[in-house]
């Protein structure tokens, strides 16, 4: 037989689980709308894009060697080094297209990164400058070495021969100085590391000096 205190410990504890369970019912049914109203009121922002700017390539040709400018409109970055990246990745992508005149595999997959330093720092071995932002050494004022770090697979894949090699180094060069006039020297790596040659001929142990990059006279469209 049940006991007065049981019965009334009974009760006490069903309508206090009533009435836990109507607040938690009224606090989730609020959570709800104030989710619905959050979803209704919330302004729909579209994704940041960079502004539309024109970039110039100097664009290698193997009929004659030559260096060619061309001007693309790009949506352009304002940081420097990632700038300078997107834009040799475009030159990269002309490159690997099907009709290149200067055809060259990989596209801009094969810039891994472009670091900026101060040229009056020239260090013997560009990769003790990789961590320095390529924003600080492009915020202060005077010539700029760019280190452009290749993928492996760039140069084991770049066509061999010492005027392929040279076009490709040079337009590299040439570009970057077309885009930022601060850039006077141009070193490279590969998978970061200090490499002999390109692909077998074009020296990669020196710096080469940008303005030297320069193009042949005319235009493309």
């Amino acid at each position: 037989m049940i006991s007065r205190f049981h019965t009334a410990l009974f009760t006490v504890l069903l309508v206090a689980s009533v009435v836990m369970g109507g607040l938690l019912w009224r606090q989730l049914d609020r959570a709800h709308q104030r989710l619905l109203q959050g979803e209704d009121s919330a302004p729909t922002q579209a994704p940041q894009v960079a502004p539309a700017e024109q970039a110039t390539l100097l664009v290698a040709n193997d009929a004659d060697n030559s260096l060619l400018t061309q001007v693309e409109t790009l949506p352009l970055p304002q940081d420097p080094g990632a700038r300078a990246r997107l834009i040799l990745g475009k030159l990269l992508d002309l490159y690997a297209a099907p009709d290149a005149a200067h055809p060259v595999p990989g596209g801009a997959t094969s810039i891994a990164q472009v670091f900026l330093l101060p040229a009056s720092a020239l260090p013997g071995d560009p990769k003790l400058n990789e961590s320095r932002p390529a924003s600080a050494a492009a915020s202060a004022t005077g010539p700029l070495l760019a280190v452009v770090n290749f993928t492996g697979a760039f140069a084991a894949s770049h066509p061999s021969g010492l005027e392929t090699e040279n076009l490709t180094l040079q337009s590299i060069s040439g570009t970057l100085h077309a885009n930022l006039p601060r850039v006077t020297e141009v070193r490279f790596l590969v998978d970061g590391q200090a490499r002999a040659t390109l692909a077998g001929h074009a020296d990669l142990t020196g710096t080469y000096l940008a303005a030297d990059a320069a193009p042949t006279e005319g235009t493309h469209p």
